[in-house]
């Protein structure tokens, strides 16, 4: 297997040399160190293992770039460091050119506000005390300020654009709705902030497969309406092939190749985005996958 590289994935021009808009959201040779257990003690430093190491990508309004690896690859640490959720040990994240670890006061919070998550676990990220409607209302309360009375048109108004009529879903709670039922509303609560990027962590991950497909048309009608761009975080070729536009594939770490789907996938140049091809599963199991 060639060995791992770290590859920047977007700058100042697209590959015809043209000038490209300012990224949204960019992440600059981010690293991120933690302590391995059992080492360390009473004057002796923990022994350090990267989990991201010098990974630097940039995401442009209106596109969605997939990151994909096996689990332990980084994906999901460089994407709670891209969210602000996880402090970088190198690195900065900029969005709109700003490095967020300096927003403060307003900034921060319209970061916040445009840059949400949508996340695997879709039991987990519910209160289960609290029905659909009110899950939905808090960001809107926080985030825009609504009154009561303008929240509750826009919760509707919310349900029924994921495809929850909202009379027949407000009053529930997550325990009386099915895996993608609540990932609807994970993604109804996300957009409820309306925000200029959602990073998606394995959002289907945990779904069956007419489920999943489902939930994937819904977040591609969506991005077409209201002009979301993804960061999406997974595992799953199909999905990279179903949404995205840019892959960014993660190894220990460290990004091995990038691109476009179609050059990624269509002829991979590095021998893991070999084997994870390999490893996809095809509907017709006679015919082998191209690699």
């Amino acid at each position: 297997m060639s060995a791992p590289m770290t590859t920047h994935l977007g700058s100042g021009q697209d590959p015809h040399g043209a000038a490209r808009p300012t990224p949204l959201l960019e992440a600059c040779d981010l690293v991120q160190r933690f302590p391995l257990r059992g080492t360390g003690g009473f004057l002796r430093r923990p022994r350090l293992q990267a989990a991201v190491d010098g990974v630097s990508l940039a995401l442009y309004p209106g596109e969605v770039v997939a990151v994909v690896g096996e689990s332990g690859s980084g994906k999901t640490t460089l994407g709670r460091m891209m969210l602000g959720l996880l402090t970088p040990t190198e690195g900065r994240v900029l969005y709109q050119g700003q490095d967020i670890a300096g927003l403060h006061g307003e900034a921060w919070r319209r970061f916040r506000r445009d840059v949400q998550v949508v996340f695997q676990d879709t039991g987990g990220s519910l209160n289960p005390r609290h029905n659909i409607g009110h899950s939905i209302a808090l960001p809107l309360r926080h985030n825009r300020d609504m009154d009561a009375v303008s929240a509750a048109a826009e919760v509707d108004r919310l349900l029924d654009a994921v495809g929850l009529p909202a009379t027949h879903f407000r009053e529930r709670l997550p325990s009386e709705l099915s895996g993608g039922q609540r990932q609807r509303v994970g993604i109804a609560r996300a957009l409820a902030s309306k925000p200029a990027l959602i990073v998606a962590d394995e959002p289907v991950s945990a779904l069956d497969v007419s489920v999943r497909a489902q939930i994937l048309r819904l977040m591609a009608d969506l991005r077409a309406r209201e002009g979301l761009s993804y960061l999406f975080i997974t595992h799953d070729l199909g999905v990279v092939r179903a949404l995205a536009d840019r892959v960014v594939v993660m190894l220990q770490g460290r990004v091995v190749e990038s691109g476009t789907v179609d050059a990624v996938l269509g002829a991979p140049r590095h021998d893991y985005t070999r084997q994870l091809l390999a490893a996809t599963p095809v509907p017709d199991p006679s015919q082998p996958l191209r690699a």
